[in-house]
């Protein structure tokens, strides 16, 4: 597909790199938040956590790679010894040290002496039961929580880099869309309109496409429809969905358009869910309750009559992986504060019939909030 020449780009100034002080902070920022929940340390396998506290991204296999963090401890990466010059490499390194293994030896073994023996320990969530088992042979007397129910804020905040990094994914997103409006799509199928988001995603400086949900017509009442096989037709409303990667950290934007001129009743539901959006936007600051963006967007939508149609949360942290916490859902009485950064995305769904979304990213400020995206939020109309 040829794109229609955009009207402006993203940069693709690659950033500042954090460095091993950076690593540093971190790693000593989450041990003592361990320490400060009761913990006796952190047990971080390969994933989002390792890459955010050390800046080394490994390949998740079946030999153990494991970060040990303990207030008042230096760090220590335990890894393969095949793999131990590639964590060496890593940003971070400077800030730890390392202690390999070799296939053949036990590597719970090399572990045990790290960790406090009667230690309750948090544990990133996508360690491998087969690690966390072993290392429970091991030391019978330990214990061991998810990160997400003793840490759930860990990678919340961010710092000044982090969301110049998040602001630079949000208005490649942006760029994106703005390209994509000049795409025919009465037709051709969704995933033909979804393969150009992704290439526009790549184009504009995302190393990862994580996602690109087009839902036309009924399907677009599905909130997490994978684009499929079926033809849009003049008349669809067309929700997207689209993110992913650039320099390490998310974009997630959604935005919904119409094939040719909307009815009165589309355009009043997308109405609806744009004031209910920015409603919830504005709502952000320092001091509320995760709950309140959640339950500012939900009221605008109850008010009209569509307060059950709205079924999912109001929106989800985001940084080196595209959700993360904190999660805007009743319920969650956390308190916002300066760098946690979140998507505000209501919702409008009838069933068989269309949907509509509307999402931008947003970063709490010190008095305020501040959205990523900029793209206009109108219903557009596309070919």
């Amino acid at each position: 597909m040829a794109f229609d020449t955009a009207p402006g780009t993203a940069s693709d100034t690659a950033p500042d790199p954090f460095t091993a002080a950076d690593y540093a902070a971190r790693m000593a920022a989450a041990a003592q938040s361990a320490a400060d929940a009761g913990l006796a340390g952190l047990l971080i396998a390969p994933g989002p956590d390792l890459t955010h506290l050390t800046g080394y991204r490994p390949v998740d296999t079946e030999r153990l790679t494991l970060l040990v963090l303990a207030a008042g401890q230096d760090p220590v990466l335990v890894v393969p010894t095949l793999e131990a010059p590639d964590a060496a490499a890593a940003a971070g390194a400077p800030a730890l040290t390392l202690r390999d293994w070799t296939d053949g030896k036990n590597p719970y073994g090399v572990t045990a002496p790290l960790l406090d023996v009667c230690g309750r320990f948090g544990v990133s969530d996508n360690t491998w039961a087969l690690h966390l088992l072993g290392l429970q042979r091991e030391l019978p007397t330990t214990s061991y929580v998810s990160l997400t129910d003793a840490l759930p804020m860990l990678r919340a905040v961010k710092d000044e880099r982090e969301l110049a990094r998040l602001a630079a994914a949000g208005a490649a997103a942006d760029a994106a869309y703005a390209r994509i409006l000049g795409v025919r799509f009465a037709g051709r199928t969704e995933t033909e309109v979804a393969a150009d988001l992704a290439a526009l995603l790549r184009e504009y400086g995302h190393s990862q496409v994580d996602f690109t949900v087009v839902g036309s017509g009924p399907n677009g009442a599905n909130p997490h429809h994978e684009a499929g096989p079926r033809v849009i037709e003049h008349g669809d409303m067309v929700v997207l969905d689209f993110g992913g990667l650039k320099h390490g950290y998310g974009s997630d934007i959604s935005r919904t358009v119409h094939v040719g001129e909307p009815t009165a009743e589309e355009q009043r539901v997308h109405d609806i869910v744009r004031e209910a959006q920015r409603t919830a936007v504005e709502a952000v600051r320092p001091g509320i309750a995760c709950q309140d963006v959640d339950r500012a967007a939900r009221a605008v939508i109850t008010e009209f009559g569509y307060g059950e149609r709205f079924i999912h949360r109001t929106g989800h942290g985001i940084g080196v992986t595209t959700h993360e916490p904190p999660y805007m859902i009743e319920g969650e009485e956390r308190p916002l504060v300066p760098g946690m950064c979140f998507s505000v995305e209501p919702g409008i769904y009838l069933p068989g019939r269309f949907g509509v979304r509307i999402e931008d990213i947003v970063t709490v400020t010190e008095d305020g909030g501040r959205s990523f995206n900029a793209a206009p939020r109108e219903l557009a109309v596309v070919e």
